[in-house]
């Protein structure tokens, strides 16, 4: 990591984190999937406590810009900070129309997507020190 990305708020804990959580509830929902389930409550929880990891993720990230902090890439930042607190409501809301093994498919490919988004917020935080 850079020094720049020592005080980042979008790195530590909170996103490690989140990102297993997400690995985690994509596992489910693929076993679901594959068994031909439709998604099952502990998807949908899983979904709940990862939107709220994300948003706890997005106010300190929020609260870093208002103190003074700035990303490297400001605009692709706030771009992906809104997809992901965007993620998990999306994966509900279409799991919830397609209560098939294909919702439960939705959770796990939208599960395995945020991962990635994480990982470029924070790498568009870090530009600015590397």
């Amino acid at each position: 990591m850079t020094s720049a990305a020592a005080g980042s708020p979008v790195d530590g804990l909170l996103a490690t984190a989140s990102i297993v959580l997400s690995l985690l509830v994509a596992g489910w929902a693929l076993v679901a999937a594959v068994r031909h389930r439709p998604p099952d409550r502990v998807q949908f929880a899983g979904l709940a406590v990862l939107e709220v990891g994300l948003l706890v993720l997005g106010v300190l990230a929020l609260v870093a810009v208002g103190g003074g902090d700035r990303p490297g890439e400001p605009g692709a930042f706030f771009g992906y900070l809104v997809t992901l607190v965007c993620l998990p409501p999306l994966a509900w809301v279409l799991a919830r129309m397609e209560p098939t093994r294909w919702g439960s498919a939705i959770v796990c490919a939208v599960c395995l997507v945020t991962p990635v988004v994480v990982v470029r917020l924070q790498q568009t935080w870090e530009v600015l020190g590397g």
